[in-house]
C-alpha cells in the first residue's frame, strides 16, 4: 500500500468515525450539553497525552493565539451541543442531513466575515450559482420538515442542526484565517479544553451520577470517535488534496445513516431520502467548486 492509498484509508476511516459520533446522542442517556462536556474532557486528556508523547510544544506562540483559541473553543462547544441536541430531537439521519448545510452556509458566510474583518472593505456578492445551490438546500430541508412548527420535535431538531452547521462553518472560517499554522491535534486540544471548561458550569448530571455504562460510552466517543478521527484526518492531508478531503467528508451522512439503520434500526421515509439527496448533492458540488477555485 503506497502513501496515497494509506492516506485515503485514513480519510475514509476518519469520516466513518465522524459519522458514528451521532449515534452517541441516542446511546448515552444524558442531555446534549453533558455529553459535550464529558466528551470534550476525555478528548482533551487523550490529545494532551498524544502531544506529550510526540514531544510537541503544547504552548501557543503568543497572547493573541490564546484569545483565538478561547473563541474557537466557545464556538466548537456551541456547535457540539446543538449537534447532539439536533440528533436527539430529529433522529440521526435527519440531524446529519440538516448539519450538512454547512458547506453552503460557508460559501455565504466567508465573504461576509472577510469583508468586515479585513482591512480592505471589499463587497463580495454571492454568485448566481451559489444562490441556486442555496435554493436547492432550502428545498431539501423543506422536504425533511414534517410540520412548519417549532412545537414539533423533528422540526425543532432540524432547526437546531442548521444552527450547529452555522457555528461549524464559523469555526472553520476562524480556524482557517487565524489558527491554521498549528497542527490538527494541537488546535483540537485547546478547542476541546476550552469547550469543556466553559460548558461544565451548566452540566445537569454531575460525574458521580453518570452510570457506569454511560461512562464507557463517553470514553468510547471521546477516544475512538473524537481524538482518533481528528488525528487520522490530519494525517491524511499530508498526501491528499483539500478537494479530495472535502468530497469524501460529504460521505459522513451516508455513513451515519447506515450505522443508525444497522445499530439503532432507525428508518427514514422517501421524502427524507429525496431531501437528503438534494442537501448532500449541494454540499458535494459546493465543496468541489470551492476547492477547485
Amino acid at each position: 500500500m503506497n502513501t496515497k492509498q494509506q492516506s485515503l484509508l485514513y480519510l475514509h476511516s476518519a469520516v466513518l468515525l465522524f459519522g458514528g459520533t451521532a449515534l452517541f446522542s441516542k446511546l448515552i442517556g444524558l442531555p446534549a450539553l453533558d455529553i459535550t462536556v464529558y466528551r470534550a474532557a476525555v478528548a482533551a486528556v487523550i490529545l494532551f497525552i498524544v502531544l506529550t508523547l510526540q514531544k510537541q510544544n503544547i504552548r501557543l506562540a503568543n497572547a493573541k493565539d490564546y484569545g483565538i483559541a478561547l473563541l474557537l473553543g466557545i464556538v466548537v462547544g456551541i456547535h457540539w451541543v446543538t449537534y447532539f441536541a439536533g440528533m436527539q430531537m430529529a433522529g440521526i439521519t435527519i440531524g446529519i442531513i440538516a448539519f450538512f448545510t454547512y458547506p453552503v452556509i460557508t460559501v455565504f458566510l466567508e465573504p461576509l466575515l472577510t469583508r468586515y474583518l479585513s482591512k480592505n472593505k471589499v463587497s463580495i456578492k454571492p454568485k448566481p450559482k451559489d444562490i441556486f445551490i442555496a435554493f436547492i438546500v432550502m428545498l431539501g430541508i423543506f422536504l425533511l420538515i414534517p410540520e412548519i412548527s417549532l412545537g414539533n420535535q423533528v422540526t425543532l431538531g432540524i432547526a437546531t442542526g442548521v444552527l450547529s452547521a452555522l457555528f461549524f462553518a464559523l469555526r472553520n472560517i476562524i480556524h482557517k484565517n487565524h489558527f491554521s499554522h498549528y497542527s490538527g491535534p494541537h488546535t483540537m486540544l485547546y478547542q476541546t479544553l476550552v469547550a469543556c471548561l466553559i460548558l461544565c458550569l451548566f452540566v445537569e448530571v454531575p460525574p458521580m451520577d453518570v452510570t457506569h455504562d454511560d461512562w464507557l460510552l463517553i470514553l468510547l466517543v471521546g477516544v475512538i470517535f473524537t481524538a482518533m478521527p481528528h488525528a487520522l484526518f490530519a494525517s491524511s492531508l499530508r498526501y491528499l488534496s483539500a478537494t479530495t478531503a472535502g468530497l469524501i467528508s460529504c460521505l459522513q451522512p451516508l455513513y451515519g445513516s447506515v450505522l443508525a439503520f444497522l445499530l439503532l434500526s432507525e428508518r427514514v421515509n422517501m421524502w427524507t431520502i429525496i431531501g437528503g439527496l438534494l442537501v448532500i448533492s449541494a454540499a458535494l458540488f459546493e465543496t468541489w467548486s470551492v476547492s477547485r477555485r
